[in-house]
Order: C-alpha cells, then structure tokens, then sequence
C-alpha cells in the first residue's frame, strides 16, 4: 500500500522561523517530492505555474502537463534520494517555457526521505539563448553565397541579395519593420544610403554627415562610434525624422575592426519602443552586417579600379587580426602540450581555420574577379617561385608586418607575422612537418636581437632560411655580424623596396632548392 499523502502541515518541518513563509517568497517554486515523483509539498508559486491551487498527490511531471525533460530523465528524484547527490535538468513544456530543475535529497520526517526540487523559470533566458544563436546563423549566411552564385552575379546583383538578406532577418528574427543602414565615405564624411525600408522619401535621401551635431542620431552615433537609444522623438533634440510617424528609434554604429563604417537605425511607432535586449541584438547582427559589407567589398564597390584591389583590401583587413589569432593559439597551445591532447588539437583545430581564412578569401575574390581582369592581376606569373610558398615576418612594427603581407601575397605567397622572437619561435615550433620557407626577422626584437633569434631557431630547425632586416645599417648588437658569421648572409634595409624583398625571397629560395638537389 503506498504512503499516505501527509498534510501540508509537515512541511516543510518547522524551525525557528516560519520557513513555509519564507518559501512562498522565494523566486523559485518549491516542492517535496518522493522518489514516486509524488509531491507532497509545494509553495504557491510553483502551482502558480502549474496553474493549479494544490499540487499535492499529483505526480511532479505530470502536474507541468508532462515537460519534455533535457539532460537527464524522469527518475532524477529516485535517483537523488539513493545517492544524495545534487541533480539537475532542464524542462520544456508544450507552450514552449523552460524550467531549471535542481533535486536534492532531504529526510523530512518518519513518513520517509524525499526530494527537496527547485525549479526557475529560465524561459527569458534560453529563448534569448536561442534567439542569439539564430542571429549568429544569420550573420553567417548574409553573404553565403555559392562559387557558381559569385560567378554569374554583378556587383550591384551581390549587394541586392546582401540588401535583401539584410531587411529579411531584421523583420523575420529581429522584428524590425523600419529599417534604415548608411555607410560611411570616410574622404568625404558622409553617410551614403544603403537601403532603407519605411522611411519617408525626404529622410531617406537627406544629406547626413559622421559628426556629433546637425545631423541628428545618425550622424552623432557615426561620430562617436557609440549606440543611441531615442526613447521619445518629441523630446530629443538629435532626433531628425525618418519613418513617419515613429515615437522612439535604436541607432547603433557598423563596426569593422573598431572603426565606424557606418550605421544601423530602427524605429517605432510605440515611445520606449526598443529594450537593452533589443540593443544587445541589434549589435551582434550589426556586426555581422559590417563583416558581410566588408567581405563583398560594398564599401569600394564604386570606387574600386580593379577587381585585384578588391581582393588585396580584404587582405589587408584580415591579415594581421589573423596573425593574431595563430600567435595567440600557439602560445595556449604550447601550454597544455603534454598535459591536454584534447585542448591541443582543438587549438590545432583553430590554427587550421585561421589560416583556411584568407585561403577562403583568395578564393572567393578570385571567383569575385571579372575575366577580363585575370590577365591584368597574374603578377605572380612574373615570380613562379614565390606561389605557394610559406613566409614568416617578424617584427615589432604592425606597419612593416601589414607591408609584407601586401607585397608578397599578391605574389602567391602565404604570409604570417610575429611580433617578437618568443612568438616566432612558437610559430616555427607549431609549423611541424610544415616549415617555412623564408624567415623574415627585425634585428633588433622587443625581446631579443636577430642572433639570438637565429640561435633560437637552429634549436628547432637544421636549417633555418633567415632573412635579417635593419633599417638604416643601425646594429648595436652586432646581429648581422654575428650572423654572417653563422652563415646568414641575407640582409634588408628598411623601407625595403619591393624589388629587393623579392629579390631577397627567391635567392633563400633557390639556395633551399640547390641543398634539396645535393
């Protein structure tokens, strides 16, 4: 015969205070459950929820309408009386609200041990959870687009479908029915339209500059980089009217590696009609938008001379960020090497995406690049030996790391970049079967000189094809010296010219041919 049912009385056993009031004001719904899943206690808010008055006698699940239950299963009471360990799983209902369930075991009286369950209500959070994760999906299909897609399409077709991606997921995911994106012409200051929907005529083609007065919300958020909520068009004085009509607007700058590239304006016919959630939204898809205008180069689309410029300014953008990330994950990974292989190979997992980054990005401006203009960009037919090869760059100077990979990559090469002899040698170590074929290095690091450099390396390599580099013939300590001493013989004088880097390149790279043929 199963236990009686006992009397709300008995619970929760009494103490010093009065803990059942103290439980009806708690945030969470409170129950006593069995290891039946039988409740023989709960606090008021809990069959609020369950929208009942009492939840005694009824099973646990079936009184929230029989939950789909996440991370677990059904028997998370039983289990937690047996073991007295601390459970916890999430629970889904058929109306879509989720539940954070934590069981605990807990000896109330002589009737038996029972289940002490906490349940939250973490609806709000999961579903912005979800709704977070589905603007990161859509960020990442504003510009996916095919090989054949890329191939067939004119700029202006590529920027359609970028508009159109654009205004669908703002009014299907973020639920923005005004719309209005400007990019910004930094020789000129102004905020050119991009698209705009539900905005009158007059405001969608006003003249409107980056600058923090006169032109309104739009202009100021261009000008300071900073996001703008206008909670009440009648009482603020930035505001400039735009959709006909609207009580509040959201404004928040595109930003592309922490410049402004332009902005990104909602509006609401409702005063207060945007939350920090909707401020927190916007911004991630903002970003997003910016990295998608950037990759089909919509902001030099009418400017661009040439296709090959296109792709270098892609280059550009994402060479050294790139550096950065390989530098960075090398340096992690040299820590857990012999105590995590699990980390290890995720972090050798990134260093394989990272360098597939600008891989993707040839690619794709390759397939961008009319026909006709080919011809006109092949300069690496010039220098045969230079495709394909591997080419480390180190130096202090972030302007000397974005020259060379500038001038060499348009020559077919693959440039990486390290900042000091610490992160070289990381590199190097981290390269494997893989080695560089030409090393690059300053004479004077930020943590040692250019010998010390090569030292450093020939610990790692037989063979190490450095490169030394100076500007103005300025070695204190004897570097080059020293070097050529040791065999290295190469050397660059800063502002180096591109004849002479290349130069430079293919002798180290047909020395490395002769000691192969030996």
């Amino acid at each position: 015969m199963p236990n009686p049912v006992p009397s709300s009385e008995s619970y929760p056993p009494p103490g010093s205070c009065d803990a059942g009031a103290v439980l009806e004001h708690l945030p969470d719904g409170i129950a006593l459950v069995r290891g039946d899943t039988t409740i023989v206690w709960s606090n008021g808010l809990l069959a609020h929820w369950c929208h009942k008055t009492d939840l005694r006698g009824l099973t646990f699940f079936d009184a929230l309408d029989r939950p789909e239950i996440l991370g677990t299963d059904a028997g998370i009471f039983a289990a937690t009386i047996a073991t007295g360990r601390t459970m916890s799983a999430t629970l889904r209902t058929a109306d879509n609200r989720y539940f954070h369930l934590q069981a605990a075991a807990y000896t109330a009286d002589a009737d038996g041990p029972v289940a002490v369950a906490a349940v939250r209500d973490v609806t709000h959070t999961i579903l912005e959870q979800q709704k977070l994760a589905a603007i990161h999906q859509a960020g990442q299909q504003l510009a996916d687009l095919a090989p054949a897609e890329l191939a067939d399409m004119t700029v202006e077709e590529r920027i359609d479908l970028l508009k159109s991606n654009i205004l669908f997921y703002s009014k299907d995911l973020l639920q923005f029915d005004v719309v209005e994106i400007r990019l910004l012409d930094r020789q000129t200051g102004r905020l050119e339209p991009l698209l705009a929907v539900g905005m009158q005529p007059a405001a969608e083609s006003r003249v409107l500059y980056a600058r923090p007065e006169h032109n309104g919300v739009t202009g100021y958020v261009a000008a300071t980089g900073s996001s703008y909520f206008c909670n009440d068009t009648t009482k603020d004085p930035l505001y400039l009217e735009g959709f006909k009509g609207a009580k509040s607007s959201l404004t928040v700058p595109l930003m592309l590696h922490e410049q402004v590239i332009g902005t990104f304006n909602v509006e609401s016919p409702e005063p207060g009609g945007f939350s920090e959630t909707d401020l927190r939204f916007l911004e991630i898809f903002s970003r997003d938008v910016a990295a998608a205008l950037n990759t089909l180069e919509l902001l030099v689309a009418e400017k661009a001379s040439t296709a090959a410029e296109s792709i270098e300014a892609i280059h550009g953008a994402v060479a050294l960020p790139v550096d950065d990330i390989l530098n960075d994950a090398v340096s992690v990974m040299e820590r857990y090497i012999g105590h995590d292989a699990d980390v290890v190979e995720r972090l050798q997992r990134i260093l394989r995406n990272a360098r597939d980054i600008k891989q993707v990005i040839q690619k794709v401006g390759e397939q961008m690049t009319p026909s006709s203009a080919h011809a006109q960009r092949r300069q690496g037919d010039r220098h045969p030996t230079l495709a394909d090869r591997r080419i480390l760059v180190v130096d202090a100077d972030e302007q000397v790391r974005a020259a060379a990979h500038a001038l060499l990559e348009r020559y077919g090469c693959t440039v990486e970049t390290a900042r000091d002899g610490t992160e070289a040698a990381s590199m190097v170590r981290a390269c494997g079967a893989e080695a560089y074929d030409v090393i690059i290095a300053d004479i004077r690091l930020p943590d040692m000189s250019g010998y010390q450099l090569l030292v450093r390396l020939r610990e790692l390599r037989d063979v190490v094809p450095l490169v030394l580099m100076t500007g103005f013939g300025y070695d204190p300590g004897h570097s080059i010296v020293k070097a050529r001493q040791a065999g290295i013989d190469l050397v660059l004088f800063k502002p180096f010219r591109v004849d002479q880097l290349l130069e430079t390149v293919e002798k180290v790279l047909g020395r490395s041919v002769a000691r192969a043929s030996e």
